[in-house]
C-alpha cells in the first residue's frame, strides 16, 4: 500500500487508462518504484496538497479537467511544490513550449529503458 508521507513513489498522471496501468505496472514490477496513478492535473495537485511528496510526477500533458501546462503553471506557484521534480510524457508534437526541460521529457511512445534511467534521476 502507498503511503503518502513516502517520497519513494512516482505519481502518475495520464488520462489514458490502458498507458496509466501498463506504465503503474511496469514501474513497480520492473523498476521497483511504488505508483500513486491518478487521471488528470486536478487530482495529482489535490493529492500533492493533502501531503504527498513523490520522488517524481510523471505528467502528460494532454488531459480533461486540468491539462498538463494548467497543473505545472500551479504546482510551481505554490513554493511547498514548486521543487518536486516534474518529468513529462508526450505524444505531443506541439509549437506550444513544454512545461519542463527538454531532457526531462519523453515521447511517446515511450522507450522504458529511458523511463527507468530518467526516474532514477530522481528517485
Amino acid at each position: 500500500m502507498l503511503s503518502s508521507e513516502s517520497s519513494s513513489y512516482i505519481l502518475l498522471v495520464d488520462d489514458d487508462d490502458g498507458l496509466r496501468s501498463i506504465l503503474a505496472e511496469y514501474l513497480a514490477d520492473v523498476g521497483g518504484y511504488q505508483v500513486k496513478p491518478v487521471t488528470n492535473g486536478r487530482e495529482a495537485l489535490n493529492h500533492l496538497k493533502a501531503g504527498g511528496r513523490p520522488c517524481v510526477i510523471l505528467l502528460d500533458l494532454m488531459m480533461p479537467v486540468m491539462d498538463g501546462w494548467e497543473f505545472r503553471d500551479a504546482q510551481s506557484a505554490d513554493p511547498t511544490l514548486a521543487d518536486i521534480p516534474v518529468v513529462v510524457i508526450t505524444a505531443l508534437g506541439s509549437d506550444k513550449p513544454s512545461p519542463v526541460a527538454r531532457e526531462n521529457t519523453l515521447r511517446k511512445p515511450l522507450d522504458p529503458k529511458a523511463l527507468l534511467r530518467l526516474i532514477s534521476r530522481f528517485c
